[in-house]
C-alpha cells in the first residue's frame, strides 16, 4: 500500500497574521498575503496553510474558500507552542539599506528578542522604513519556520539610548579598539543582555568614550580583523547564542 502522506505537508505555505488563532476559528486573508496564497502558491479548497500569530504558536489550517482578493482559512490543529526567545537585544547602527536588510533578516533567523536600530554620528542613514523593515523580519521568520517575531523598535539616537538604558541589562559593546574576547564575556554574564555594533565608519571618539563610561557597558572584541557593520552584528549574535543563548544544550 502507498504510504500515507505526511500532514501537514512540509511544502505548505507559512504566514504570520495579526489575529490571535484558536481552533475552529476562520480567518480571511487579504491583500498581498492573499495574492501570495492564491496566485503564487496557487492554493485551492482543502489545501493546508500554516499560520502563526506570534502569541499562541503555529497552527495547521485548511483553505475553505479562494476568491479574487481573499482566501479564507479555518484553524484545525495547533502544531507547536510559541517558541521561547532569549532575552537578548541587537542594538545595531543603521547601515546602507541593503546591508541593514541583511542585519534584520539574520537577527530574526538567529532568534534575538528585540532589534533596536541606532543612529550615530557616522551613520549614512538616519531613517528606517518601518513597514518595509517589519515585512523583512516577518518574511525571514516565515522562511525559517519561526513561531515568534523579534520586537522591532523605531531608530533611536545613541545618546538617548544610553541615557534611558535599563540598569539591569548588560550592554556588550563591539569596540574596534578591543576589549574582552566576546566568547569569554558572554559566557560569564548572567541576565538580560544586548549587543551594540557601530556603523560603516565606526563610532567616533566621543561616542566610544560615552559608551565605555556607561555603567552597563562591557567592551568586547570580535577578533583581530576589522569587520563591516553587518558582519560584526551577525558574528556577535552567533557567538552570544553559542555561549549564552539558546544554542546551549542543543542535541
Amino acid at each position: 500500500m502507498p504510504a500515507t502522506p505526511a500532514w501537514p505537508p512540509k511544502s505548505a505555505p507559512r504566514l504570520f497574521i495579526e489575529d490571535v488563532i484558536a481552533g475552529g476559528r476562520s480567518f480571511a486573508i487579504e491583500g498581498p498575503q492573499a495574492h501570495y496564497l492564491a496566485r503564487v502558491m496557487r492554493v485551492g479548497e482543502g489545501d493546508t496553510v500554516i499560520l502563526c500569530d506570534n502569541a499562541t504558536g503555529e497552527w495547521a489550517t485548511t483553505v475553505s474558500q479562494v476568491d479574487k482578493r481573499r482566501v479564507t482559512l479555518k484553524a484545525i490543529e495547533r502544531l507547536r507552542e510559541r517558541e521561547d526567545v532569549p532575552d537578548f537585544w541587537l542594538c545595531a547602527a543603521l547601515l546602507k539599506k541593503d546591508r541593514f536588510d541583511l542585519v534584520l533578516e539574520k537577527a530574526t533567523e538567529l532568534g534575538v528578542g528585540k532589534i533596536r536600530p541606532v543612529i550615530t554620528r557616522r551613520c549614512v542613514a538616519d531613517k528606517l522604513n518601518a513597514d518595509r523593515a517589519s515585512s523583512l523580519v516577518t518574511e525571514a521568520a516565515e522562511q525559517c519556520a519561526r513561531t515568534a517575531l523579534p520586537e522591532l523598535d523605531a531608530p533611536v539616537k545613541l545618546d538617548a539610548m544610553l541615557r534611558d538604558w535599563p540598569q539591569e541589562r548588560h550592554l556588550f559593546f563591539a569596540d574596534e579598539d578591543g576589549g574582552e574576547p566576546a566568547a569569554d564575556a558572554f559566557c560569564y554574564a548572567e541576565g538580560p543582555a544586548a549587543l551594540l555594533v557601530g556603523p560603516e565608519g565606526g563610532f567616533d571618539d566621543e561616542e566610544r568614550a560615552a559608551i565605555r563610561a556607561h555603567p552597563a557597558s562591557v567592551a568586547i572584541s570580535l577578533g583581530p580583523r576589522i569587520l563591516r557593520g553587518e558582519t560584526a552584528a551577525i558574528a556577535g549574535m552567533a557567538v552570544w547564542m553559542a555561549e549564552a543563548g539558546d544554542w546551549i544544550g542543543e542535541e
